[in-house]
């Protein structure tokens, strides 16, 4: 994670494709981590790079999140079960979908000023 988050608080996302993810103004090109803390760029291009080391900063702020949306890009994923253990074991529900949708239902629970987090692959 780099040193200080691209915007250090919890904005909806506003719009993406083409690689990129919109918010507050700004475009950020690659995935975002949207955290309490924060939204970050995240250096994870598909899902088979999505574990417990990629998901640090997401367990590092476990006490700040109830539900974790992952959006695995174009297509459905299946959460390796050692992975979805390791999140529930910090209290974390985790559920995957399409990046599309992960955006769509981060942006909506968010507005519900529930503890959601987002773990987002960018989608050309």
């Amino acid at each position: 994670m780099a040193p200080a988050p691209h915007l250090p608080r919890r904005v909806p996302i506003d719009a993406y494709g083409q690689g990129r993810f919109v918010f507050a103004g700004m475009s950020h090109g690659g995935s975002l981590l949207c955290l309490p803390s924060g939204i970050w760029g995240w250096a994870v291009a598909a899902v088979e790079e999505i574990d417990a080391e990629t998901l640090a900063p997401v367990l590092a702020e476990a006490g700040d999140i109830e539900l974790l949306l992952l959006g695995t890009g174009l297509g459905p994923w299946a959460i390796p079960d050692a992975l979805r253990r390791q999140l529930r074991d910090h209290a974390i529900v985790v559920e995957a979908m399409p990046t599309g949708a992960a955006v769509r239902t981060y942006n909506i629970v968010l507005g519900e000023n529930r503890r959601v987090a987002a773990a987002l692959i960018a989608v050309e």
